[in-house]
């Protein structure tokens, strides 16, 4: 089937763009966002998912209030629909939607739910150029889970949102955040028997992306059960202050990390990472965490609005808990983002940012001590 993005010279295949390069359930197509005031009184992010071959696409906005504060509280919406085939119109799903004003520069992120507590209108404007993270391949005897590619970038947001009513306004500089583009096959969807089991389920992935005043500092690892990684990653940006725009991020010949999980669960207490690159000095970087994000927010393990999951033609609904939540090691509630204060040392000096601690760890996993599915230290 031909639609308005055939008149481009983009095709990548012989088929229409429409058609995906690959038939598997779990090809996807992504975007994710986050966002946090310098007082760190707000955190924010948003996501939007488009699933071709399961006809679904689906898109979440959630919010963190008063964080670290005994009035502590993440509120939701989440919408579903009918993937459109023409990705034209693929930039939208109810009340949320994704605009692209400048390629891999600026977007805009709207909203309108104020029955569910949420209206907003954010712009993303970059200060860095995006990374291209090394790809993502992930295979579980003969069946391959993961063949992906992702971008990640920094920026600053401005515009507004309101929560319950309440409106406030992101001035020019004021909110930091990061975002991501990723694309290609993950689990997504409804599960679906896998056949005989050659693997307990596992799945260790650390991610971290600062701000620092002058630049912006990269960290991701997935490892198997015995500590192995088969993905890393370290970059570092500089943020540019002259008219050419920012250069490309210096990358890392090789990252470490050093965590004390918090009593009882899969969450950081503290973290400390190093930044190896190919000549000079490493750098090295405390995190201290503030408070939680989580990712079932926007999707991420809900039991309800998982990804890629058909609910209808389109369904619209939300949700919202108290931080910090009762049981932190419900499968629900193990992934998520930490905001985190974050000192460096070493080759570039002294500097403090803000930034994420992205963790989500199932299964075993030998060097933390953490064994079954989601039992904690």
């Amino acid at each position: 089937m031909l639609s308005s993005f055939d008149d481009f010279p983009i095709h990548q295949t012989p088929r229409p763009v429409a058609r995906t390069g690959s038939s598997d359930l779990n090809h996807y197509d992504r975007y994710f966002f986050n966002g946090y005031t310098r007082d760190t009184r707000l955190y924010f992010a948003a996501a939007m998912g488009l699933y071709p071959n399961r006809h679904v696409a689906d898109a979440s906005f959630s919010v963190v209030v008063d964080g670290g504060t005994a009035d502590a509280r993440q509120i939701s919406v989440h919408a579903s629909r009918r993937a459109p085939t023409d990705r034209a119109d693929a930039n939208q799903v109810g009340p949320i939607e994704v605009e692209v004003l400048e390629p891999l520069s600026a977007l805009r992120v709207t909203v309108e739910s104020p029955e569910h507590g949420i209206r907003c209108d954010l712009t993303f404007v970059r200060r860095s150029a995006p990374i291209e993270e090394p790809h993502f391949f992930h295979q579980v005897g003969q069946r391959v889970v993961m063949d992906s590619t992702r971008m990640t970038q920094f920026g600053n947001w401005e515009g507004w949102i309101e929560i319950d009513g309440e409106l406030t306004d992101l001035a020019p500089g004021e909110t930091l955040g990061s975002r991501d583009r990723s694309w290609g096959i993950r689990p997504v969807g409804e599960r679906a028997p896998t056949g005989a089991p050659v693997a307990d389920p596992q799945y260790f992935w650390l991610w971290a992306p600062i701000n620092f005043e002058g630049f912006s500092t990269h960290f991701d690892v997935n490892e198997h059960f015995d500590g192995r990684r088969w993905h890393e990653s370290g970059f570092m940006s500089i943020v540019p202050t002259g008219p050419n725009g920012p250069e490309p991020a210096e990358a890392m010949r090789a990252v470490d990390y050093r965590v004390e999980w918090r009593p009882g669960t899969r969450a950081a207490a503290s973290f400390e990472l190093d930044l190896i690159p190919w000549t000079g000095e490493p750098t090295s970087m405390v995190l201290e965490p503030l408070f939680d994000f989580h990712m079932m927010g926007l999707g991420y393990t809900h039991p309800e609005w998982g990804h890629g999951v058909w609910k209808g033609e389109l369904e619209v609904g939300g949700d919202r808990w108290e931080l910090p939540v009762a049981d932190p090691t419900a499968p629900h509630h193990v992934h998520i983002q930490t905001l985190v204060k974050a000192t460096t040392s070493g080759a570039v000096g002294v500097h403090e940012g803000l930034g994420v601690l992205e963790q989500f760890v199932v299964g075993r996993h030998d060097p933390s001590g953490l064994t079954g599915l989601f039992d904690g230290v």
